[in-house]
């Protein structure tokens, strides 16, 4: 992602409401699935570490993060968060995890399915991976250019990624505010088509209380729901060796 954008990024990550919610999400994944305490758990992508201190303060002690970006790395080792500078397709560690999280990351790569593969391989038999990506292409916008992305996903193409994964859960997320933002993207394609502009700004405290709750309450109903389209999608999917 362009520099400038990264610097607004883990300024506002810790409070914005997308952050904050998508964080709850991956926390009541772990809830529904009942994943223990003790997991070795890798965050792919971690940023500034905000999702690894959430899961520590949830009692799971062994997570390790890496990222591509040095000045993500410096800011978890600030925190006294275990980080190292990783290429998120070419991640080499000498053991394997309970789960990977890997929160918008797959949309960076551009050799997604070499990735997969990777991330196939860290995992434990049984592990889980979940990870979210945006959705939906023709919500393509500069600010999908700005971050250096390859391509949104839909449910067909997103499964299509993991052909050879059990799948547990597919869903799209940011189902309540999907016609808002989309009607935001359609509007600055037609009055402002060469637009540079990320779509990530500070946002008023009460609007971002709000927003943050709306998306906690849709949380709370993806425990028993998937929604049929969102901003963004995300999969849980399990590893299981193939027999016979």
């Amino acid at each position: 992602m362009d520099k400038s954008f990264e610097a607004r990024y883990h300024l506002l990550e810790k409070d914005h409401w997308w952050f904050v919610a998508r964080r709850d999400m991956i926390s009541k994944i772990f809830d529904i699935y009942k994943i223990p305490r003790k997991s070795k758990i890798l965050d792919i992508g971690c940023s500034g570490g905000d999702l690894i201190f959430d899961l520590n303060k949830k009692g799971y002690s062994d997570i390790f993060g890496i990222d591509i970006s040095k000045d993500a790395v410096k800011i978890c080792k600030e925190r006294n968060i275990p980080c190292s500078f990783m290429d998120a397709q070419k991640i080499k560690l000498n053991k394997k995890f309970d789960v990977l999280i890997a929160s918008d990351v797959l949309e960076h790569i551009k050799d997604r399915k070499a990735a997969v593969k990777n991330w196939k391989s860290l995992l434990k038999d049984g592990g889980l991976l979940i990870c979210f990506c945006p959705a939906f292409n023709f919500l393509w916008s500069s600010h999908d250019e700005i971050n250096h992305h390859y391509q949104r996903y839909d449910k067909n193409s997103f499964s299509k990624l993991f052909y050879d994964w059990k799948i547990v859960k597919l869903s799209y997320w940011n189902f309540f505010l999907f016609v808002p933002i989309a009607l935001v993207r359609f509007t600055q394609k037609v009055i402002k088509p060469n637009s540079r502009k990320a779509n990530l700004a500070k946002t008023p405290k009460i609007i971002n209380f709000l927003l943050t709750k709306l998306l906690f309450f849709e949380n709370v109903l993806l425990k028993s729901l998937n929604f049929p389209f969102g901003v963004s999608i995300f999969i849980v999917v399990q590893n299981q060796t193939k027999k016979g």
